[in-house]
Protein backbone atom coordinates (compact mmCIF):
# COMPACT_ATOMS: atom_id res chain seq x y z
CA UNK A 1 0.00 0.00 0.00
CA UNK A 2 0.82 3.73 -0.58
CA UNK A 3 1.32 6.41 2.25
CA UNK A 4 -2.26 7.66 1.01
CA UNK A 5 -3.29 4.30 1.68
CA UNK A 6 -2.28 3.25 5.01
CA UNK A 7 -3.43 6.97 5.95
CA UNK A 8 -6.90 6.19 4.91
CA UNK A 9 -6.83 2.55 6.26
CA UNK A 10 -6.11 4.97 9.84
CA UNK A 11 -8.46 7.00 9.29
CA UNK A 12 -10.77 4.61 8.93
CA UNK A 13 -10.35 2.27 11.52
CA UNK A 14 -9.81 5.04 14.40
CA UNK A 15 -13.03 6.54 13.03
CA UNK A 16 -15.00 3.03 13.88
CA UNK A 17 -12.94 2.36 17.18
CA UNK A 18 -14.32 6.00 18.28
CA UNK A 19 -18.00 5.03 17.31
CA UNK A 20 -17.72 1.71 19.33
CA UNK A 21 -16.35 3.64 22.17
CA UNK A 22 -19.21 6.38 21.72
CA UNK A 23 -21.69 3.60 21.69
CA UNK A 24 -20.70 1.87 24.73
CA UNK A 25 -20.21 5.17 26.45
CA UNK A 26 -23.89 5.63 25.74
CA UNK A 27 -24.83 2.36 27.38
CA UNK A 28 -22.40 3.29 30.32
CA UNK A 29 -24.55 6.36 30.87
CA UNK A 30 -27.33 4.68 30.85
CA UNK A 31 -25.93 1.98 33.14
CA UNK A 32 -25.01 4.94 35.55
CA UNK A 33 -28.62 4.93 37.15
CA UNK A 34 -28.62 1.36 37.37
CA UNK A 35 -25.84 0.24 39.17
CA UNK A 36 -22.49 1.58 37.95
CA UNK A 37 -22.67 4.72 39.90
CA UNK A 38 -23.68 2.96 43.04
CA UNK A 39 -20.48 0.92 42.08
CA UNK A 40 -18.56 3.74 41.98
CA UNK A 41 -19.62 5.30 45.48
CA UNK A 42 -19.48 1.67 46.99
CA UNK A 43 -16.28 1.88 48.77
CA UNK A 44 -17.14 5.57 50.01
CA UNK A 45 -20.75 4.51 51.42
CA UNK A 46 -19.65 0.92 52.93
CA UNK A 47 -17.49 3.15 55.09
CA UNK A 48 -18.83 4.23 58.68
CA UNK A 49 -21.90 7.25 59.50
CA UNK A 50 -19.09 9.36 60.79
CA UNK A 51 -17.01 8.80 58.13
CA UNK A 52 -19.23 10.08 55.12
CA UNK A 53 -21.55 12.46 54.50
CA UNK A 54 -25.28 11.22 54.94
CA UNK A 55 -28.64 13.19 54.10
CA UNK A 56 -31.16 13.61 56.56
CA UNK A 57 -33.05 10.10 55.56
CA UNK A 58 -29.37 8.53 55.95
CA UNK A 59 -28.65 8.08 52.42
CA UNK A 60 -24.97 8.07 51.49
CA UNK A 61 -23.63 10.56 49.26
CA UNK A 62 -21.03 12.80 47.46
CA UNK A 63 -21.33 16.67 46.82
CA UNK A 64 -22.06 18.70 43.67
CA UNK A 65 -20.51 22.46 44.40
CA UNK A 66 -21.67 23.72 40.83
CA UNK A 67 -24.27 23.37 38.34
CA UNK A 68 -22.53 21.31 35.64
CA UNK A 69 -20.94 19.22 38.50
CA UNK A 70 -23.14 16.16 38.23
CA UNK A 71 -23.50 16.06 34.48
CA UNK A 72 -19.37 16.46 34.06
CA UNK A 73 -19.18 13.68 36.30
CA UNK A 74 -21.84 11.67 34.99
CA UNK A 75 -20.15 12.15 31.45
CA UNK A 76 -16.47 11.18 32.72
CA UNK A 77 -17.54 7.64 34.61
CA UNK A 78 -19.52 6.71 31.45
CA UNK A 79 -16.48 7.46 29.13
CA UNK A 80 -14.34 5.88 31.10
CA UNK A 81 -16.38 3.10 31.47
CA UNK A 82 -16.74 2.97 27.66
CA UNK A 83 -13.57 2.76 26.96
CA UNK A 84 -13.07 -0.40 29.00
CA UNK A 85 -16.31 -1.59 27.93
CA UNK A 86 -15.14 -1.25 24.31
CA UNK A 87 -11.58 -2.48 24.53
CA UNK A 88 -11.98 -5.65 22.48
CA UNK A 89 -13.39 -3.71 19.91
CA UNK A 90 -10.89 -0.95 19.26
CA UNK A 91 -8.10 -3.09 20.36
CA UNK A 92 -9.11 -5.53 17.26
CA UNK A 93 -9.28 -1.92 14.95
CA UNK A 94 -5.98 -1.50 16.17
CA UNK A 95 -4.35 -4.98 15.89
CA UNK A 96 -5.72 -5.70 12.25
CA UNK A 97 -4.12 -2.09 11.40
CA UNK A 98 -0.89 -3.59 12.49
CA UNK A 99 -0.55 -7.22 12.02
CA UNK A 100 -0.15 -6.73 7.66
CA UNK A 101 3.50 -5.97 8.45
CA UNK A 102 4.44 -8.52 11.43
CA UNK A 103 5.75 -12.13 10.73
CA UNK A 104 4.12 -14.65 12.62
CA UNK A 105 6.44 -15.04 15.19
CA UNK A 106 5.94 -11.41 16.05
CA UNK A 107 2.28 -11.60 15.64
CA UNK A 108 2.31 -15.01 18.14
CA UNK A 109 4.30 -12.71 20.72
CA UNK A 110 1.93 -9.55 20.17
CA UNK A 111 -1.47 -11.54 20.78
CA UNK A 112 0.77 -13.00 24.43
CA UNK A 113 1.60 -9.63 25.38
CA UNK A 114 -1.63 -7.97 24.69
CA UNK A 115 -3.44 -10.58 26.58
CA UNK A 116 -0.92 -10.83 29.69
CA UNK A 117 -0.84 -6.98 29.83
CA UNK A 118 -4.79 -6.53 29.81
CA UNK A 119 -4.85 -9.30 32.66
CA UNK A 120 -2.68 -7.43 34.45
CA UNK A 121 -4.24 -4.01 34.24
CA UNK A 122 -7.03 -5.78 35.33
CA UNK A 123 -5.56 -7.63 38.59
CA UNK A 124 -3.74 -4.17 39.70
CA UNK A 125 -7.03 -2.27 38.84
CA UNK A 126 -9.41 -5.09 41.23
CA UNK A 127 -6.78 -5.02 44.33
CA UNK A 128 -6.83 -1.17 44.43
CA UNK A 129 -10.56 -1.42 44.33
CA UNK A 130 -10.37 -4.22 47.31
CA UNK A 131 -8.06 -1.15 49.35
CA UNK A 132 -9.94 1.71 48.39
CA UNK A 133 -12.42 0.86 51.70
CA UNK A 134 -9.73 0.46 54.26
CA UNK A 135 -7.27 3.12 52.82
CA UNK A 136 -10.44 5.53 52.87
CA UNK A 137 -11.43 4.83 56.51
CA UNK A 138 -7.53 5.32 57.35
CA UNK A 139 -7.43 8.50 55.89
CA UNK A 140 -10.49 10.24 56.27
CA UNK A 141 -10.03 8.54 60.21
CA UNK A 142 -7.14 10.90 60.85
CA UNK A 143 -9.03 13.73 60.79
CA UNK A 144 -10.02 12.83 64.61
CA UNK A 145 -13.71 13.51 66.20
CA UNK A 146 -15.22 16.45 65.70
CA UNK A 147 -15.01 17.29 62.07
CA UNK A 148 -17.61 16.67 59.61
CA UNK A 149 -16.43 14.29 56.40
CA UNK A 150 -18.15 15.09 52.77
CA UNK A 151 -16.41 14.73 50.30
CA UNK A 152 -17.03 16.10 46.42
CA UNK A 153 -17.83 13.95 43.53
CA UNK A 154 -15.29 15.47 41.66
CA UNK A 155 -12.19 14.88 44.04
CA UNK A 156 -14.18 11.50 45.06
CA UNK A 157 -13.91 10.36 41.26
CA UNK A 158 -10.45 11.34 40.94
CA UNK A 159 -9.34 9.81 43.67
CA UNK A 160 -10.56 6.54 42.64
CA UNK A 161 -9.48 7.20 39.21
CA UNK A 162 -6.08 7.68 39.67
CA UNK A 163 -5.83 4.65 42.39
CA UNK A 164 -7.00 2.46 39.66
CA UNK A 165 -4.59 3.37 37.22
CA UNK A 166 -1.32 3.32 39.47
CA UNK A 167 -2.04 0.05 40.40
CA UNK A 168 -3.03 -1.31 36.93
CA UNK A 169 0.19 0.51 35.49
CA UNK A 170 2.50 -0.68 38.00
CA UNK A 171 1.19 -4.28 37.74
CA UNK A 172 2.74 -3.88 34.03
CA UNK A 173 6.43 -3.25 35.10
CA UNK A 174 7.10 -6.77 35.73
CA UNK A 175 5.73 -7.96 31.87
CA UNK A 176 8.47 -4.89 30.43
CA UNK A 177 10.88 -6.84 32.54
CA UNK A 178 10.04 -10.42 30.68
CA UNK A 179 9.79 -8.79 27.26
CA UNK A 180 13.68 -6.86 27.73
CA UNK A 181 15.01 -10.28 28.36
CA UNK A 182 12.95 -11.83 25.61
CA UNK A 183 14.90 -9.64 22.69
CA UNK A 184 18.34 -10.12 24.68
CA UNK A 185 18.53 -6.98 26.48
CA UNK A 186 17.77 -8.26 30.00
CA UNK A 187 19.29 -11.61 31.19
CA UNK A 188 18.71 -13.90 33.95
CA UNK A 189 22.03 -12.91 35.35
CA UNK A 190 21.62 -9.51 35.36
CA UNK A 191 18.05 -9.82 37.16
CA UNK A 192 19.04 -12.72 39.95
CA UNK A 193 21.69 -10.34 41.07
CA UNK A 194 19.74 -7.55 41.44
CA UNK A 195 16.56 -9.15 43.02
CA UNK A 196 17.52 -7.14 46.58
CA UNK A 197 17.20 -3.99 44.77
CA UNK A 198 14.39 -4.76 42.67
CA UNK A 199 12.85 -5.78 46.01
CA UNK A 200 13.76 -2.57 47.73
CA UNK A 201 13.06 -0.04 44.58
CA UNK A 202 9.27 -1.65 44.55
CA UNK A 203 8.57 -0.60 48.24
CA UNK A 204 9.81 2.82 47.90
CA UNK A 205 7.96 3.01 43.91
CA UNK A 206 5.00 1.69 45.74
CA UNK A 207 5.27 4.60 48.53
CA UNK A 208 5.57 7.18 45.65
CA UNK A 209 2.56 6.19 43.31
CA UNK A 210 -0.34 5.20 45.70
CA UNK A 211 -2.42 8.31 46.28
CA UNK A 212 -3.40 7.50 49.32
CA UNK A 213 0.08 7.54 50.84
CA UNK A 214 -1.08 4.50 53.81
CA UNK A 215 0.88 2.28 54.51
CA UNK A 216 -1.55 -0.99 54.01
CA UNK A 217 -2.38 0.63 50.09
CA UNK A 218 1.15 0.66 49.29
CA UNK A 219 1.84 -2.44 51.08
CA UNK A 220 -0.93 -4.29 49.17
CA UNK A 221 0.37 -2.87 45.74
CA UNK A 222 4.54 -3.93 46.55
CA UNK A 223 3.44 -7.10 47.58
CA UNK A 224 1.99 -8.58 44.48
CA UNK A 225 4.45 -6.71 42.89
CA UNK A 226 7.19 -8.70 44.27
CA UNK A 227 5.52 -11.59 43.22
CA UNK A 228 5.27 -10.80 39.44
CA UNK A 229 8.55 -9.34 39.80
CA UNK A 230 10.26 -13.10 40.82
CA UNK A 231 7.73 -14.42 38.18
CA UNK A 232 9.55 -12.40 35.70
CA UNK A 233 13.00 -13.62 37.28
CA UNK A 234 12.17 -17.25 36.72
CA UNK A 235 10.46 -16.51 33.71
CA UNK A 236 13.91 -15.36 32.12
CA UNK A 237 16.02 -18.14 33.92
CA UNK A 238 13.77 -20.67 31.94
CA UNK A 239 13.85 -18.27 28.32
CA UNK A 240 17.75 -18.30 29.16
CA UNK A 241 18.33 -21.60 29.63
CA UNK A 242 16.48 -22.72 26.29
CA UNK A 243 18.76 -19.82 24.42
CA UNK A 244 21.49 -21.66 25.93
CA UNK A 245 20.81 -24.87 24.83
CA UNK A 246 20.06 -23.42 20.79
CA UNK A 247 23.42 -21.55 20.60
CA UNK A 248 25.05 -24.58 22.08
CA UNK A 249 23.21 -27.32 19.77
CA UNK A 250 23.90 -24.66 16.56
CA UNK A 251 27.66 -24.73 17.56
CA UNK A 252 28.31 -20.80 18.11
CA UNK A 253 28.52 -20.66 21.65
CA UNK A 254 32.05 -20.34 22.27
CA UNK A 255 32.39 -18.18 18.95
CA UNK A 256 33.62 -14.32 20.20
CA UNK A 257 30.97 -11.48 19.63
CA UNK A 258 33.04 -10.14 17.04
CA UNK A 259 34.29 -14.10 15.53
CA UNK A 260 32.41 -14.81 12.28
CA UNK A 261 30.25 -18.06 12.39
CA UNK A 262 30.62 -20.65 9.98
CA UNK A 263 28.09 -20.66 7.07
CA UNK A 264 26.67 -24.04 7.81
CA UNK A 265 25.89 -25.81 11.08
CA UNK A 266 27.48 -29.35 11.31
CA UNK A 267 30.66 -31.77 10.76
CA UNK A 268 31.67 -30.67 7.46
CA UNK A 269 32.64 -26.69 6.96
CA UNK A 270 30.89 -25.35 3.36
CA UNK A 271 33.74 -25.13 0.85
CA UNK A 272 33.99 -21.48 0.30
CA UNK A 273 36.94 -21.92 -2.57
CA UNK A 274 35.85 -20.01 -5.56
CA UNK A 275 34.73 -21.81 -8.29
CA UNK A 276 36.64 -21.51 -11.72
CA UNK A 277 35.34 -19.19 -14.61
CA UNK A 278 34.83 -20.38 -17.85
CA UNK A 279 37.11 -19.03 -20.53
CA UNK A 280 35.39 -15.67 -22.24
CA UNK A 281 34.78 -16.62 -25.98
CA UNK A 282 37.17 -14.75 -28.24
CA UNK A 283 35.67 -11.86 -30.12
CA UNK A 284 35.52 -11.81 -33.81
CA UNK A 285 36.67 -8.70 -35.54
Amino acid sequence: MTLIGHLRELRNRVGIALLFVLLATAVAFWWYEHGLGDFIRAPYCNLPSDLRFTDNNGTCGLLVTNVFGGALIRLKISFIAGIVLSAPCWLYQLWAFITPGLKKSEKRYGVAFVTVSTLLFALGAALAYISLSAGLRLLLGLAGDGVVVALTAEDYIGFVISLLLAFGVSFELPLIAVVLNLIGVLTYAALSKARRWIYFLTIVFAAFITPTQDPFTMLLMAGPMCVLFEMAIQIARFVDKRRAKREAAEGFADLDDDEASPLVAGPSRLDTTPSPLDEPAPTQR
